[in-house]
């Protein structure tokens, strides 16, 4: 078996043998790759570690993310394991489980192979390495690329099931109140969380129960966003109730990153300061025929100018994780109202598939960001201190959407209603897409207050990575216990090679 299946994870084998070697492991996806990689680029630069990114070959294929990896990280894939029992109906993330515990024989072989070894990141669906890191006497960190309000969400269930019989499952409570008000109803929960009586549910408690197994975590997010929930899981960890938790983002990929469709940067560069909509509903948010229709229409209707990234719809509407439509001519603009691209084009661009979004949120003629609030879209909007329409979509992104209304206060959310009175689908109108627009861009009680303390977060975000900030603060600590532990370690083995014993 190899270790290492890539060439840059070959190379990593001969990175400078006297650094700390960090691994991290990333569940199949961008939107676990992307910030983790991030983390690892910090681990080099600002710490003098070695990093290895591992990710899967199944699944979803990482490459194109892997692509955008900085330099100074050396990455791996692991080799791919037969999954050709898992029924085609298996849930995604059911499936994701059986894929990380099936290459768990290829990723102790990576790790035994590596120098120096200091720690084990594996990312949050991955909890069932970290008894590798116990096999290895190494810590081991779970990175959690969404906010403490979902480990809080796992800690939550976990602690239900607490003297609970073996197989037997509860709902959780309805509505759910959460550390730093947050307050969820069944609804807003992630689909996995919703009911007991799914398959899932099971999975993800068995996933939860093993986090207590991890010396710490490392969340992509920072002090400021979420303090009360920060000093809720601290006084936790003080306690002995739950491993301690490190606010260590925001984690975001430089716009230099980015590349391709300066077409949308052209045009941006040419509309004035602060008067342009975003909007984008990420790499799998696809919307119904019907609800492309109504936001083209609110769009419209609201009189601003917007940049819109337009994705293939669905064609049923009826189901929330679908992410792709029929093709119609392989081009998503087709589907757009007949007559629309005409009457805007002295005020709107509308591209296919793909925007520079970071290079887009940053630039001085963005105003606001329609988004469906998946974590590292929320990430980048408060880096950049653009205020946010919430729109979410599917898995975390209604929980996220609460957060961002609620305690942190930089986002407008709007909300799918019944069509007709006999509730035959459900779309969010044109007026309220066109209201909504017009109170962030304009408003002068609400949507002032939201664009004040997006500014305010975006202040915040910046200052958590300073040499002082909190979130620097946060990883220092980490990073000094891995050292110490290595240093430890290190002079545990010279004195045992000194005395001649084994």
């Amino acid at each position: 078996m190899k270790s290492f299946t890539t060439a840059g994870a070959e190379r990593a084998a001969s990175t400078d043998q006297q650094r700390p070697h960090v691994v991290l492991l990333a569940s199949p996806g961008a939107g676990h790759l992307i910030p983790l990689a991030e983390l690892a680029r910090r681990l080099v630069e600002h710490h003098g570690f070695a990093a290895t990114l591992v990710t899967f070959t199944d699944l979803i294929s990482s490459q194109e993310a892997l692509s955008g990896v900085p330099a100074c990280v050396s990455t791996a894939a692991l080799p791919p394991v037969p999954l050709q029992d898992v029924p085609a109906a298996t849930p995604m993330e059911t499936a994701l489980f059986e894929l990380v515990r099936r290459s768990l024989p290829h990723l102790r072989t990576l790790l035994r192979s590596v120098a120096q070894l200091a720690a084990l990141v594996p990312d949050f669906f991955c909890s069932a390495a970290l008894p590798l890191a116990g096999d290895l006497s190494i810590p081991a960190y779970l990175f959690v690329p969404s906010n403490l309000t979902a480990l809080a969400l796992m800690r939550r269930t976990v602690e239900l099931h607490d003297g609970v019989p073996p197989g037997e499952h509860r709902d959780l409570p309805d509505p759910l109140k959460l550390p730093g008000g947050v307050l969820l109803r069944r609804s807003d929960l992630p689909r996995a969380f919703r009911s007991s009586n799914e398959p899932v549910y099971a999975h993800h408690l068995e996933e939860g129960r093993r986090y207590r197994q991890a010396n710490g975590f490392l969340v992509n997010t920072f002090y400021e966003m979420e303090p009360a929930t920060v000093e809720e899981f601290r006084q936790a960890a003080a306690e002995g109730a739950w491993p301690p938790v490190f606010p260590v983002g925001p984690f975001v990929r430089s716009g230099s990153d980015e590349t391709g469709d300066s077409a949308c940067l052209e045009w941006l560069d040419r509309q004035p300061t602060g008067s342009v909509v975003y909007v984008s509903f990420g790499s799998g948010g696809s919307l119904s025929v019907e609800q492309t229709a109504e936001l083209a229409a609110g769009l419209e209707a609201s009189g601003y100018r917007f940049l819109w990234v337009v994705r293939m719809p669905s064609m049923d509407g009826g189901d929330e994780e679908e992410e792709h439509g029929r093709c119609k001519n392989g081009n998503p603009l087709a589907w757009l109202p007949e007559g629309f691209l005409e009457r805007t084009k002295d005020k709107g661009l509308a591209v296919a598939a793909w925007a520079p979004q970071v290079r887009v949120l940053s630039h001085p003629a963005t105003a606001a960001f329609v988004s469906h609030c998946g974590w590292n879209s929320t990430m980048e909007s408060v880096s950049c201190g653009v205020p946010m329409i919430a729109w979410p979509l599917y898995a975390e992104q209604r929980m996220n959407a609460v957060v961002l209304e609620g305690s942190v206060g930089m986002a407008l959310r709007v909300r799918p209603r019944a069509r007709d009175a006999g509730g035959d689908g459900v779309v969010v109108s044109r007026r309220e897409i066109a209201d909504g627009v017009r109170e962030l861009m304009e408003g002068q009680e609400k949507g002032r207050a939201l664009r004040r303390q997006a500014g305010d977060m975006q202040q915040a975000a910046a200052h958590a990575w300073a040499p002082e900030g909190s979130s620097r603060r946060a990883l220092e600590e980490v990073t000094a216990m891995w050292k110490a532990w290595r240093a430890c370690r290190g002079e545990a083995v010279t004195d045992v090679s000194a005395s001649g014993k084994p």
